[in-house]
């Protein structure tokens, strides 16, 4: 693929508490953190754009189990657990997105309670690549919205991994991303 200013990276949720040691760790979060910093290099190298959300809930959120949500406390503003995996190195001129800060709203999609669709589209970004953890949450969410909003939306199959509550969770969103017309591809498709 030829990537351009008009292409995005969109690293999704990359966090400690999503990684092994976390809250809400996914077995194979380390290994995404180091591959998505791969992937960040050799979009930036090639001109695209990278940006990164990044869970940043209140204390109490209403998707904490203590407030009766389904979820331990995890993201926590300006907790260790919120900060980004430390093998996650990102290029000049990145972007991060924090998303959920509003207590009430959950915010699996990077693009809810976020300006990443304000900031792709001020940027002229039509075609978003999307990686990240956790492929049947906050993956998930955000690939249907990209799709929704008109972007031409790859899921970099290379560089996810999934909660699993139920097994097969990760396989399952996979299927309704790729349903919602998604296109999946290795990070290797879309840099050569």
């Amino acid at each position: 693929m030829n990537l351009t200013a008009q292409d995005a990276l969109v690293i999704v949720d990359v966090q400690n508490d999503f990684c092994p040691g976390g809250s809400l760790a996914v077995v194979t979060g380390d290994e995404v953190a180091r591959t998505m910093t791969r992937a960040a290099a050799a979009f930036s190298q090639q001109g695209a754009r990278v940006y990164a959300t990044q869970d940043w809930h209140p204390a109490g959120h209403s998707s904490f189990q203590e407030s009766g949500g389904p979820w331990p406390p995890h993201c926590v503003q300006g907790s260790h657990g919120a900060e980004l995996h430390p093998e996650l190195d990102l290029p000049d001129g990145h972007e991060i997105i924090k998303k959920g800060s509003d207590p009430a709203v959950d915010a699996y999609s990077g693009f809810l309670d976020s300006d990443l669709e304000a900031q792709l589209k001020t940027s002229g970004v039509t075609r978003v690549f999307v990686g990240g953890l956790a492929t049947d949450y906050c993956v998930l969410n955000t690939v249907l919205d990209a799709r929704q909003l008109g972007f031409e939306t790859y899921l970099l199959s290379d560089a996810i991994g999934a909660v699993d509550v139920e097994p097969g969770d990760g396989d399952r969103a996979i299927e309704q991303m790729l349903d919602a017309g998604a296109t999946a591809i290795t990070i290797g498709d879309a840099v050569a």
